[in-house]
């Protein structure tokens, strides 16, 4: 308490000294709280510069730091090999790497949005969705491949995205992303050299299979064709070879556009008692030439439909006739039959010649593997390939010296 707050007496005259001692003391008393408060608060300002200085050479050390991190993204960034770009939520570009502008011809520091990328080099970066595509992007977006005209020719860049912020934020600069860029030209390029490579590949073995399956049967036409100048009074008999001949260049030429083309055959209900006269009739002058009996079973098929395509139907059942008659020796027989089973329309094309071992029959229905080694191998493969198109199967039954039976499973 300072004595200034003791009520004196106005009259110094009557004033005891007993009151001045009491406020003297007061006075004394206060004056040392005082000395001790303002010492302490010496040394609490003392206290806080040194931690501010302390803060101080932290926050410096921190600043130099960051700026030496800085530098060196920059540098990072600058050195990359591919392109990229930084941009708010509203499409503008706030960051861009030399290499940017080098891919879209357009110098770095001009890079200002991917508005102004699509007005002045023509492809759009925005990935397609709302407005630039910044209203929503998925957390992985694909890679895409655009195009892009320049002076010296179409150039292929490949675009990634990837968010840096919460894309639904209000703030556009919070919903910040980093834009990827590649130049693929080179790799398209090696591309469309690779596909021009196996189209030659492809049409070499097309040309090579077609040279080796059709010289026999020519070569053969062309013989009976002699004979029936030389022999017009026997022509009938040469004539059915000539048939034979003729289909099995036919047969030929519909594997090889099968197995090389893409298109799936188009399906429809057929009656598959007369589809299977059919294919007994074209394949007859072959069974007469080899002299085996070729045999459609009574009844086969007589009530049976299945979904199937006609052309695609003939060749397989072609297929399966040809190669059982080449396998069956003259005086041997060529069975088909048909029947109706728990899930399925079974067609069945029975020999009774040479049959094959049990390693063989994994193999049966792979392009170009012949187990005699005297043909190209594509029917088998082309008859598995039509019958997968149908949502159906084909299986095989073999033994050596035992004849082959070839089973068709068109769904029901």
């Amino acid at each position: 308490m300072l004595p200034s707050s003791h009520q004196v007496p106005t009259n110094p005259a009557v004033a005891s000294p007993e009151l001045l001692a009491e406020a003297f003391s007061d006075f004394i008393s206060a004056s040392a709280r005082l000395e001790i408060s303002y010492r302490d608060l010496q040394a609490e300002v003392q206290q806080l510069s040194r931690e501010l200085a302390e803060r101080n050479v932290a926050l410096s050390a921190s600043v130099a730091e960051n700026r030496s991190m800085r530098e060196a993204l920059e540098q990072i960034l600058d050195s990359m090999p591919c392109g990229v770009m930084v941009l708010d939520g509203a499409g503008e570009i706030r960051l861009s790497n030399p290499e940017a502008g080098r891919l879209l011809m357009l110098p770095a520091r001009e890079l200002r949005s991917l508005e102004q990328v699509k007005t002045q080099r023509g492809i759009d970066l925005s990935f397609g969705s709302g407005a630039l595509g910044f209203g929503v992007l998925p957390e992985e977006a694909a890679e895409q491949e655009l195009a892009m005209s320049g002076t010296g020719g179409e150039r292929w860049l490949a675009v990634r995205r990837r968010l840096l912020g919460d894309m639904t934020d209000a703030d556009a600069d919070a919903r910040r992303s980093v834009v990827i860029l590649r130049d693929v030209s080179a790799r398209r390029r090696m591309e469309a050299e690779r596909d021009a490579a196996r189209s030659a590949v492809a049409l070499a073995e097309v040309s090579a299979i077609l040279a080796h399956e059709i010289r026999n049967p020519l070569a053969s036409m062309e013989l009976f064709a002699g004979l029936i100048a030389d022999c017009p009074e026997r022509s009938g008999d040469w004539v059915n070879h000539l048939r034979a001949g003729i289909r099995a260049l036919s047969g030929t030429v519909n594997n090889v556009l099968t197995l090389h083309g893409g298109t799936p055959p188009a399906l429809e209900r057929v009656a598959l008692r007369r589809e299977l006269e059919l294919a007994v009739e074209f394949l007859r002058p072959q069974a007469e030439q080899a002299e085996v009996s070729l045999e459609l079973e009574d009844g086969a098929g007589e009530v049976l439909s299945i979904r199937a395509n006609r052309s695609a139907l003939h060749q397989i059942l072609l297929n399966l006739g040809t190669n059982a008659l080449r396998h069956t020796p003259a005086g041997g027989r060529v069975r088909i039959s048909a029947e109706r089973t728990a899930g399925a329309t079974e067609i069945a094309v029975r020999d009774t010649g040479c049959g094959m071992p049990a390693e063989f029959l994994p193999k049966l229905f792979h392009d170009r593997f012949s187990g005699s080694g005297r043909s190209s191998g594509l029917g088998l493969a082309v008859c598995g390939r039509l019958m997968r198109q149908h949502g159906g199967g084909i299986r095989v039954e073999s033994q050596p010296g035992s004849g082959s039976t070839f089973f068709l499973e068109f769904p029901l």
